[in-house]
Formats: C-alpha cells, structure tokens, sequence
C-alpha cells in the first residue's frame, strides 16, 4: 500500500503537494501548490496502487495549484493511457483547471486524453483528506527514469510532442543508458 499520512500530522509550515480521499468514488485529489518532477512520483504510485486495488475513477482538483511542468504532465498522460488500456470505463477528471494549466494541457493534446474542467465533477475534497507521503528521495538514475518515462508519455499521448522534448529526451536516454 502507499504511504501516505493525515494533513493533520504535518507541520503547518509544510504544505501538502497532494491532498487525497481514496474511500470516495471517485478518488479524489486535491493538488496544493505546484505540481513538479520532485513530487509527481509519490502521485504515479498512488494512482499506481489505487488502479492495482481496482479504482479507475479519478477527480483531480487544479484550484490551488499554482503551476506544473512536463514531468508531471507525463505523469498525468500515462495514468490516462493504462485507463483507457485497461478498458474499464476509468476517467481522470480534471476540475478547476485554470486557464493557464488549461493552456498547457491543450499544447501537449492531453485534452484528448482526459475530461478537462467538468463541472459535475467539481466535488470538494473533504476536509479529512490525507496528504501523500513524498517519495523518498531518488537517486539520479532513477530520477532520470522517471522524468524520460513521464516524457515519452507525453509522446505516446501525442505524437506532436516528440519534436517539443527532442532534446530532454535524447539526454535522458544517455543518462539512462550510461546506468
């Protein structure tokens, strides 16, 4: 099972990333600041462990995340892709975009993926949500993998992406492949 911790437990000064209710269906996550390759591995797992236990409903709330990048975008296409892999009737849902992530998701064509800014899935997170754990630190391999996987994601997402991460990828692949 994934760790994660009760809000409650934390220090104030230490905001959450990811604010999570997995006993409602759907799942419910709350993103709380920004959303990054530093963090978006503890959510990869979670979802990873929600879909193993049989969940495939997602609603990922956007109305305080300040700003996200590419990894964790990645991170978002490839939950999509196992969804519609899995044929389940999963969703991920997102509300409360903004217009700014709503900018971004668009370039990547992950509106094609997933169900942007739906009103009827606009339910609040109770307050008893639990904040996920971080993940423990990785070491620059292992980051290295999951930001090039998060990338190619992104790619099998939307095949116009491939001439947008040319670079990012080709030097994550060395990195990777120097081991």
């Amino acid at each position: 099972m994934v760790a994660y911790r009760s809000s409650k437990a934390m220090p104030e000064s230490v905001s959450p990333t990811f604010l999570v209710d997995a006993s409602c269906d759907p799942v419910m996550i709350r993103i709380e600041g920004r959303a990054s390759f530093q963090n978006s591995a503890s959510l990869r797992d979670f979802m990873t462990e929600m879909r193993r236990q049989d969940r495939s409903r997602f609603v990922m709330d956007f109305k305080n995340c300040s700003s996200m990048d590419s990894t964790f975008l990645g991170v978002l296409a490839g939950a999509a892709l196992e969804l519609r892999k899995a044929g389940d009737n999963g969703s991920l849902v997102l509300c409360h975009v903004g217009e700014r992530n709503l900018e971004l998701i668009k370039n990547l064509g992950l509106h094609r993926l997933l169900v942007v800014d739906c009103p009827d899935a606009a339910t609040q997170l109770r307050d008893a949500g639990t904040a996920l754990a971080p993940q423990a630190k990785m070491n620059e391999l292992e980051n290295a993998r999951h930001v090039l996987a998060a990338h190619e994601n992104l790619i099998a997402a939307d095949e116009d992406n491939r001439t947008k991460f040319q670079d990012v990828l080709a030097f994550l692949k060395g990195r990777v492949d120097q081991g």
